[in-house]
């Protein structure tokens, strides 16, 4: 278990996301490795005549995301490496696939988010797109 010392974690805020930020903690801590903690602020872009686009997310809300995980992960004694990055809705997954690149992660720690399989394969869901784009070992966490 040695090997997994660049432990990558992405978040959303969802009570799965929550979990794993504890499994990717717990991971760091046996091996005596660095969590680095990954949020996607997405941007819905609307097609028309004015066009435009908006977050999802306030400021205040990814803030508040960060400081809780931020508390779990250095509570249990760990270090980490906070990234926060921009991007359009449905480009999660590549952005989570980049930044794993980045940073070397020997794992990636995502929750898995309760759609049925039909869901997961219509809508293309991020855990589902991550699993079948990487070689990269990725613990998925229920």
């Amino acid at each position: 278990m040695s090997e997994f010392r660049a432990v990558m974690v992405a978040v959303d805020g969802s009570e799965q996301s929550d979990r794993a930020v504890v499994v990717a903690r717990d991971l760091a801590r046996a091996t005596g490795g660095v969590v680095h903690l990954f949020h996607m602020r997405e941007r819905e872009v609307i097609v028309g005549k004015s066009g435009g686009s908006f977050e999802r997310e306030t400021d205040e809300e990814v803030e508040a995301l960060l400081e809780k995980e931020l508390a779990v992960l250095r509570g249990g004694g760990v270090g980490v490496v906070p990234d926060v990055r921009r991007g359009r809705l449905g480009e999660t997954a590549r952005a989570i696939l980049q930044v794993a690149d980045e940073v070397s992660a020997d794992v990636v720690v995502i929750g898995l988010h309760g759609l049925s399989e039909f869901s997961a394969a219509m809508l293309g869901g991020t855990t589902y797109k991550i699993l079948h784009a990487t070689k990269r070992p990725i613990l998925v966490v229920p």
